[in-house]
């Protein structure tokens, strides 16, 4: 069994090459999926908890994230992180564990480009503005993976609710022919951008559907539980539907389940997922005036593909 670190991670799951992977793996059958939660109350109260998101393709590779949340830690006095994961990778056929992965750097890597993937099918190609709302350790990510599909952005701008640490992002990350700067009007951004991406912990919409333009691409991935969301019903209503994998979006993203709940849209509004357009099954953007609504829900499923894509190339 090999060890693969944070840094190893970065450096073999570059944006152009993980895409095109995920991409491949979509067009194989949806593997199996399974999560475990556990929760403790800490000495303070907080709860604590232990989580296990697995995934199986049969006959090839299987694997869980095994990941640690501990609000405290970030106030401790040793600093740790709230959030602490490793991925453990094991053969398919055989059962014999194969690699333990950096669980952190495989979660930035996956989630960016699993929105990048999105973007390669909806987003228009003469997309030329990018606005990233949120500051956050996703949002560097989501950047280079969203600039990685679509090189034809030359503006990225950054919003995010405390303004100094939009700026401090945008004096830190640099990619070539690209201007990175912050903006302090969100609405103003949101309604010149192409590409509009949201990671944030907001517990209500900051995106609202009568801001976009026609055309806009809207990809959604900070809101991750029943009752949070980053856009309004007026974007639900004007965007075409997509998500990142049935299975782990409708039912548990606020996102969806909250306007399905309310009324607003059925499940058969769900245009495709990305099992669905990377086999063809759908075609993605269908006009140049399309507003494309993408949730990313996350998985397991795309756990295992990344690792399993670090794997191939250590080999």
């Amino acid at each position: 069994m090999i060890l693969i670190d944070a840094e190893r991670v970065h450096a073999l799951l570059d944006y152009p090459s993980l895409v095109e992977a995920l991409d491949n793996y979509h067009r194989q059958d949806i593997p199996l999926l399974e999560d475990l939660l556990l929760e403790q109350p800490s000495a303070a109260g907080t709860p604590t908890h232990f989580f296990l998101r697995a995934a199986w393709q049969p006959q090839q590779d299987l694997g869980t994230k095994v990941i640690t949340i501990f609000p405290e830690n970030k106030d401790a006095d040793a600093g740790l992180p709230a959030v602490q994961a490793v991925y453990l990778l094991f053969d398919g056929s055989t059962g014999q564990p194969k690699a333990c992965i950096d669980g952190t750097a495989i979660t930035y890597r996956k989630t960016a480009a699993d929105s990048a993937l999105g973007a390669k099918y909806l987003a228009r190609e003469d997309t030329e503005i990018m606005l990233m709302v949120g500051a956050g350790a996703m949002a560097p990510h989501l950047i280079m993976a969203h600039t990685a599909v679509r090189p034809s952005i030359r503006k990225v701008l950054i919003w995010n609710r405390t303004a100094s640490a939009a700026e401090k992002l945008a004096s830190t990350l640099s990619l070539d022919n690209v201007e990175i700067r912050a903006t302090d009007n969100l609405a103003s951004a949101a309604g010149n951008a192409d590409v509009i991406s949201c990671a944030t912990m907001s517990p209500s919409p900051l995106i609202q559907g009568k801001w976009l333009k026609p055309g806009t691409h809207l990809d959604l991935v900070g809101a991750f539980t029943k009752e949070t969301r980053e856009a309004d019903d007026d974007a639900v209503r004007r965007g075409k539907l997509f998500v990142d994998c049935r299975a782990t979006t409708i039912k548990d993203c606020g996102e969806i389940c909250i306007p399905i709940a309310t009324g607003i849209i059925t499940e058969s509004d769900i245009r495709a997922d990305h099992f669905d357009l990377c086999s063809a099954r759908h075609p993605g953007r269908e006009q140049a005036e399309d507003i494309t609504f993408f949730k990313n829900g996350g998985g397991g499923h795309l756990d295992l593909m990344t690792a399993r894509f670090a794997y191939s190339r250590v080999e």
